[in-house]
């Protein structure tokens, strides 16, 4: 069906128009997907017809598809670039060898005045193919080392344009290019992969990507600035081998210094009381006559920047690029410079915006040669600053783990700080939940009891953003006082709350209802809490408060983590409360719900076949005895496997088989035994030996007991009429014994029921 399918698309390829072809690429591409077995095929030296066929069939193909790209229309361009990709990836390495002419085209597209989605799907194609090409050195060689330096050219050309400097070549960026995002995740996907061939384009990497960073003007969106901080990060890899450790470290400390650079100048309407933990670290008074702004370039290379707006924002870029350097895995081992990024953090959130504005109040020393506005502009930005450091703490917590344990308490503090301030902002709530849930797992065991009780703002604030808000009815409080209406008697009122009631409060609702970021860290935090921190140590009003906030908002992992840690009972105090049937109720279905409530133990058997332990030595002992005697085996072992092991059917004797052999029947270690003409004598012996065992137990009467009386009984309408003889090792008897039981009106005295098969003393030979 592949062979027909590839039949097919060389077909459409070569009879469709090309102005038609657009329109069928989708379908050409999926059909191409599903040829992936044929397309990845090994093609053999000596092969048969079928195969053969299917070789010219990729080699009509290939052959298109270069003709495609050499079109002079833009429709047979652009389907030429979609079908090459979709071939690249169902061919992997047999369509990727001789491919080097195509690759060649495909650069050369990127140079033509095709329409943006050609090119964008250009770039994404070579990207592609440079990629599959890395596990297969032979590939490398002949196709990306000499295509890649061309391609890196053609993507820079797309965005930049190249300036001469007596230093080197530097690249400004284009405003407003739809192909930045695009290269620049590009380039970031095949740095690490092709570090040597990058390692000539960094310096203008470099030049265009601090331009992009440091961009003032509102071209690039926060999708291409994030993607050039990654990128920046990633230039340190293209330095050689024995300097990238070196690279990391002189562009990590030169961030954290162009981080107190800028910070000089954003926080100068306030005296700082901060002091720097670096001797070697200075600080450049501010101009305060003049606006806000920078020297020059920063110590990252970073542009100048003026104003308090543009500041923050290079303040904020700065602190990501920072977090990029910590969560970005590095070309070779690194030390993390831990005192210095604290260093940072605490000197950005020693400044919080005080209640009111008023410095009385928090602490905070103003500077009087900074305007008023710009003070409160400040604290309208304090916000931003504060949740970028929460995140980049954040990114240091999880990179850390358990080895960040000597400075949990100092991180537990600045963000209990920052928090303690500005929780009125509801982002800074959620990066503050975010940081606290990772940093209770690794400190909460561990904690004091002071370190707890600082937690509880933020645990009852959680608790809060999870409930929803209570929707107070309208009062008529207003329209009653008579100081509120006019002289005319008409007061101010609303006409569509006359209208349409229910829409105020639909709108309160969609006002109050939070994120889901905030949503998630907040349960998250109280989930932590409940986990990590011992239970002793919560205060108990801030326990309760977090169990009816879970059993409210039916929140299942809060819940399941409230019951395996309850409340300890304390002297003067019962027992807590269980929350239990509280989480069953929503979530009695889930299986951890079921495993909890009602925990099942292992099924035990009661038959003593199923669930007794074999002694071996004991078994073998057994064997051997058993070896010992003379017996005579079943003659069809095959039959004896097909029936069932049960109690053995008797059938009336008219409908017995005209046999002179009783049929065996077989239990538990019962073994078939020869007929012999002596077997009535035997049943008479068995029956005085089964008497003298009954006489043991119980005084002898003058009337014998029958057999059934020792041995399993069956009533007389179950028990069938049988003449056969009977075997010694049937547990069954004939009907006349069962009718002389039925008949006796005598007490039956209590009889042993021990089988007589467990024990070796009590068997019963039939030698006669």
């Amino acid at each position: 069906m592949t062979s027909a399918t590839l039949r097919a698309i060389t077909h459409r390829l070569t009879t469709t128009p090309v102005e038609q072809l657009p329109s069928k690429a989708a379908l050409l591409a999926t059909s191409l997907n599903d040829c992936a077995a044929l397309l990845s095929a090994p093609q053999a030296q000596k092969s048969n017809k079928s195969d053969s066929d299917n070789a010219v069939q990729i080699h009509k193909l290939k052959t298109r598809l270069a003709s495609l790209l050499q079109d002079r229309t833009v429709e047979g361009r652009w389907t030429a670039v979609v079908l090459v990709k979709a071939a690249v990836e169902a061919g992997q390495w047999e369509i990727l060898r001789g491919y080097e002419p195509i690759v060649r085209s495909l650069i050369g597209i990127l140079a033509k005045p095709d329409p943006i989605s050609t090119r964008k799907m250009c770039v994404i194609t070579l990207t592609r193919i440079f990629h599959l090409t890395y596990q297969y050195p032979t590939l490398v060689r002949e196709i990306t080392t000499p295509q890649l330096p061309g391609f890196i050219t053609a993507a820079l050309n797309l965005v930049s344009t190249a300036t001469k400097t007596p230093s080197g070549s530097i690249r400004k960026p284009k405003p407003n290019t739809p192909f930045m995002e695009i290269v620049l995740h590009a380039l970031l996907e095949l740095i690490p992969r092709h570090i040597t061939i990058f390692r000539p384009f960094s310096s203008q990497l470099r030049s265009l990507l601090t331009e992009v960073i440091g961009s003032s003007s509102g071209y690039f969106p926060g999708q291409v600035i994030e993607a050039a901080e990654q990128l920046l990060v990633s230039l340190h890899k293209c330095a050689p081998k024995d300097q990238a450790t070196t690279g990391w470290k002189d562009d990590c400390k030169a961030t954290i210094l162009a981080i107190h650079q800028t910070t000089d100048n954003v926080y100068r309407a306030v005296v700082e009381q901060w002091e720097s933990v670096d001797g070697s670290l200075t600080h450049a008074r501010p101009n305060c006559s003049q606006e806000m702004s920078s020297e020059g370039p920063d110590s990252l290379g970073l542009p100048a920047w003026q104003g308090l707006h543009s500041g923050v924002d290079r303040l904020l870029a700065l602190l990501e690029v920072l977090s990029g350097f910590l969560s970005t895995p590095s070309a070779a081992a690194v030390a993390l410079p831990l005192g210095a990024i604290l260093d940072v953090t605490s000197r950005l959130t020693s400044v919080t915006v005080p209640p009111n504005g008023e410095p009385s109040t928090s602490g905070i020393q103003f500077n009087k040669e900074i305007s008023r506005d710009e003070r409160e502009g400040l604290w309208m930005e304090l916000p931003r600053i504060h949740i970028a450091c929460m995140g980049l703490l954040s990114n240091l917590i999880e990179l850390m783990g358990t080895s960040a344990t000597s400075v949990t308490q100092t991180v537990l503090e600045q963000a209990v700080w920052v928090f303690k301030g500005e929780n009125f902002n509801q982002d800074l709530r959620s990066a503050v939940y975010s940081l606290l849930r990772s940093l209770v797992p690794v400190n909460g065991p561990a904690m004091a009891k002071e370190s707890v009780v600082s937690l509880s703002q933020a645990v009852r604030s959680c608790c809060n953003d999870l409930l929803p808000s209570a929707e107070s009815p309208p009062t008529q409080a207003a329209s009653s006082d008579p100081k509120s209406k006019s002289k005319g008697g008409q007061g101010a009122a609303n006409a569509d709350a006359f209208l349409n009631p229910e829409l105020q409060k639909s709108r309160q609702k969609q006002a109050s209802s939070p994120f889901l970021d905030l949503q998630q860290n907040a349960s998250g935090l109280l989930r932590a809490v409940l986990v990590s921190i011992p239970a002793e140590l919560v205060p108990p009003s801030v326990r309760t408060e977090i169990d009816r906030t879970i059993i409210l908002t039916t929140d299942k992992d809060p819940m399941l983590a409230s019951v395996l840690n309850p409340v300890p009972a304390a002297k003067g105090r019962g027992p807590g409360s269980s929350i239990i049937p509280f989480l069953v109720r929503p979530y009695a279905d889930q299986m951890e719900v079921e495993a909890l409530v009602r925990p099942r133990m292992p099924v035990l058997m009661t038959a003593p076949e199923l669930d007794a332990y074999i002694d071996e030595e004991e078994e073998e002992a057994e064997d051997e005895e058993m070896a010992d005697e003379a017996y005579k085996a079943a003659p069809k072992t095959a039959e004896f496997l097909k029936q069932p092991v049960s109690m053995p059917i008797h059938v009336p004797q008219s409908e017995q088989p005209k046999t002179t052999e009783p049929a065996p029947t077989f239990q538990k270690r019962t073994y078939t035994e020869e007929s012999t003409t002596q077997e009535p004598a035997a049943k008479k012996q068995d029956v005085q030996v089964k008497k003298a065992r009954f006489e043991e137990l119980v005084p002898t009467t003058s009337t014998p007991q029958p057999v059934s009386q020792v041995t399993s009984t069956v009533t007389q309408s179950e028990a069938p009429k049988v003449s056969a003889p009977v075997s010694t090792t049937s547990t069954t008897v004939t009907s006349q014994a069962t009718e002389e039981v039925d008949e006796s009106d005598d007490e039956l005295p209590t009889l042993n029921v021990d089988s007589d098969t467990d024990e070796d003393d009590d068997d019963v030979t039939m030698d006669g």
